[in-house]
């Protein structure tokens, strides 16, 4: 994996992060580039390591044009990005755990026997979750691969914007998912920005951190 990164000034990557709902809607993020930044956002933790993100890449014409009718007021981002990741968690993510663990163990980073040991309990586990709990394990995991996304794309020199208000009853089918299966977690438009953002505030770490 290569990367492209233009800034890696964590400080820089972390701390002047802004939403921006507007981009220079002539410019397109090579695909191959997008990929790469997946990869990298999907670096971040997850339960047992079972991965549970998915992401679907809207940037062509006809995407945007499915998609538009379900995000509300986010029209802009919509249509001036390079593109809408669309990002899902996975209820039955742990049909790839024999996949995932076995690439470990090619890897030589995890003994046969402990790649066994190990499913050996988690698949169980996992398939004995009620759909509430599955529901929280897959939104926590795929969240972190989502900020993680985030910064990564400002590392390569991009800016992006979490959404949340969207038709997430509608999202996974309109994208040819099972919805029972694939769970909205997110969309994120990313592109090259066209305003400078607004400036935010945030609570003091003394107001919202307790010690005991």
């Amino acid at each position: 994996m290569t990367n492209n990164f233009k800034n890696n000034q964590f400080s820089d990557i972390l701390l002047n992060r802004k939403s921006i709902r507007k981009y220079d809607k002539s410019y397109k993020i090579p695909q191959s580039e997008l990929l790469e930044m997946i990869q990298e956002a999907t670096s971040a933790p997850s339960s047992v390591n079972l991965q549970p993100w998915r992401f679907i890449i809207v940037e062509s014409e006809a995407g945007k044009a499915k998609l538009e009718p379900l995000i509300r007021f986010n029209t802009l981002q919509n249509d001036t990005s390079s593109a809408m990741i669309l990002v899902f968690g996975d209820m039955a993510c742990y049909e790839l755990g024999d996949e995932i663990y076995s690439q470990a163990v090619e890897a030589g980073k995890m003994p046969t026997e402990v790649k066994n040991k190990q499913l050996a309990a988690i698949i169980p586990y996992y398939q004995n979750f009620t759909r509430a709990q599955m529901n929280d394990v897959i939104k926590v995991d795929a969240s972190l691969a989502a900020m993680q996304l985030m910064l990564v794309a400002r590392a390569h020199g991009y800016d992006t914007n979490p959404i949340g208000g969207f038709e997430a009853e509608l999202l996974a089918e309109t994208f040819d998912l099972d919805k029972k299966r694939y769970i909205p977690v997110m969309i994120i438009s990313i592109g090259k920005a066209d305003e400078i953002g607004y400036e935010s505030v945030r609570l003091a770490a003394e107001k919202i951190t307790t010690f005991k």
